[in-house]
């Protein structure tokens, strides 16, 4: 029963990836070129996936969207705009597990322990994009070394367009609610509109609730696999820590588990930060099963932006567990972030409103000012 339940929201899903592509095909030119234009801006980019992530709560559901985007089968959004997008939603995921170290805010040590490991996520992420970032804009790393995987994979360089069964089935259980839509309204903007928020609303349902089930199959499962994980080397912990995280479809479930550990005092800061960059790598399996469910003639960069979502996360953290002291910053800025939130709590507030939503909001509303 569970596991057709989990199919059920798996096809439920990808009906709202392709549900997504159409909405944007009804669309037309004129609005989707204000938007990409206004992404143009790698900082605007990265912003706008940070605030979107926070949001919804879920990396996942924001690079689904933005697979979609790119994949969409006219006018796709530019494969360059959407990388800075993409690294925006690997730093807006981190805000879930602080938010729930908040509430340990009332014991000192406590709140100190469960924040330190909360953070060193959030510090990880912000490195991750200050030394790839620049990286990408200069050289097209990520954008050009995902497209030749991704030629690779489609086994044909201009994408591919082939009748799936599974196409079939999509384009089947996706006719009924066009017709609805047809039906409520005359208008394409209307339709497309509509048709664009029931593709966002099926894929945030579907992953929320596939998360929640996945999570009661597994519950007794992952604390088991974590426990085991925590003692062994670091390279262990980052596989246990990709391994959980696409057993429960979320980064965020897996980060979040820590922070009470670490605030009860049984795993200590350097057990949590490997497990911790091993979801981030997880959590890009869901972006690589939406793009596989997208098919015509853009398929192919569907692909390209999640593999740019998989090799940002490698990169990162090669680079960043390559070397000791490179290793220890994100710790070490954790620990003295936590000593400042534990002497006064409304630091550790100040820090979730502005970082995760002040920050990425302001800059929208000047950057759109300036234009």
């Amino acid at each position: 029963m569970r596991s057709l339940l989990v199919l059920l929201l798996l096809f439920t899903f990808l009906l709202g990836v392709n549900a997504l592509g159409d909405g944007f095909k009804l669309l037309g030119r004129g609005l989707l070129d204000s938007f990409f234009t206004a992404t143009q801006n790698p900082f605007t980019g990265l912003m706008v996936g940070i605030l979107a992530t926070t949001l919804v709560q879920s990396s996942s559901v924001t690079t689904s969207l933005i697979v979609g985007l790119v994949a969409a089968p006219v006018n796709p959004l530019p494969i360059a705009n959407a990388v800075p997008m993409v690294m925006g939603a690997n730093i807006g995921t981190t805000v879930t597990n602080t938010i729930v170290s908040l509430g340990h805010m009332g014991r000192k040590h406590e709140f100190y322990r469960a924040f330190s490991v909360a953070t060193c996520h959030d510090f990880f992420n912000y490195m991750a994009v200050v030394a790839l970032l620049p990286l990408e804009l200069l050289t097209g790393y990520l954008r050009k070394t995902a497209t030749a995987l991704s030629s690779l994979l489609t086994g044909l360089a201009g994408g591919v367009d082939y009748d799936s069964p599974l196409k079939g089935l999509l384009k089947a259980a996706l006719q009924p609610i066009k017709t609805l839509i047809q039906a409520i309204t005359a208008s394409e903007r209307v339709q497309a509109v509509l048709l664009i928020v029931i593709a966002a609303a099926l894929i945030y349902v579907a992953l929320m609730m596939l998360v929640r089930v996945m999570r009661r199959a597994m519950h007794s499962r992952v604390e088991v696999i974590v426990s085991r994980g925590l003692h062994r080397s670091r390279l262990v912990a980052i596989i246990v820590g990709v391994l959980v995280t696409v057993m429960v479809q979320s980064s965020s479930i897996t980060t979040s588990l820590l922070v009470p550990l670490a605030g009860a005092g049984l795993i200590t800061l350097g057990q949590a930060f490997p497990i911790t960059v091993g979801a981030n790598i997880g959590t890009t399996v869901t972006a690589l099963l939406a793009a596989l469910a997208v098919t015509g003639p853009n398929a192919r960069w569907g692909i390209t932006i999640a593999l740019v979502h998989l090799l940002f996360n490698l990169t990162a953290t090669v680079l960043i567990f390559s070397s000791p002291r490179i290793r220890n910053v994100p710790l070490a800025a954790a620990r003295w972030l936590a000593s400042i939130a534990v002497k006064s709590r409304k630091w550790a507030l100040l820090y979730v409103v502005l970082l995760f939503y002040g920050l990425p909001a302001l800059f929208a509303v000047l950057n759109r000012l300036l234009d």
